[in-house]
């Protein structure tokens, strides 16, 4: 292929891909539902129905997926009451990098690691972190790509608004 074509397709390939754009796919549809078991616990998506998911797929190794994570913690703490979980999925191969994070960073919401990354691909995620929002009946309702502010007032009223 030409270069001169080649950059513009890039460009547009990029801009359609993510959330702030087009409409990602399955936004509308029913949240695959899946089961995690790792050494810790064991997570079933839909045992979470009737509650707002925050659904964080992330690494240890992912520098942007460490930026967001003190964000990410106070806001589960803040709206844990109003009916939001977040659920974080790891996709860390190394049980010890992964439960050190959990304490230094102290993530205290529910978590579980798949380092298959058998979830993530259920959700077509390839970029760390991408994160999901599902509502209380199971419908997958946003997608982010790339680290967020959880704290933002955007964000927080729009989770408050799905809790209400």
């Amino acid at each position: 292929m030409p270069r001169p074509l080649l950059i513009p397709i890039l460009l547009t390939l990029a801009f359609t891909a993510c959330s702030r754009g087009s409409r990602p796919a399955h936004i509308g549809t029913a949240a695959p539902d899946f089961t995690v078991k790792d050494a810790d616990s064991t997570v079933t998506l839909s045992r979470l129905r009737g509650q707002i998911i925050v659904l964080n797929f992330w690494a240890t190794w992912c520098p942007p997926c460490v930026e967001e994570m003190p964000s990410l913690v106070s806001m589960a703490a803040r709206l844990k009451g109003k009916g939001v979980t977040v659920l974080g999925v790891s996709i860390d191969a190394d049980p010890n990098a992964y439960h050190k994070f959990l304490k230094n960073y102290g993530v205290n919401f529910l978590t579980v690691r798949d380092p298959e990354q058998r979830t993530p691909a259920l959700y077509g995620t390839h970029m760390w972190p991408e994160t999901y929002i599902i509502d209380r009946h199971g419908v997958l309702r946003r997608k982010f790509i790339g680290p967020m502010d959880w704290n933002s007032p955007e964000i927080v009223d729009y989770l408050n608004k799905l809790s209400s």
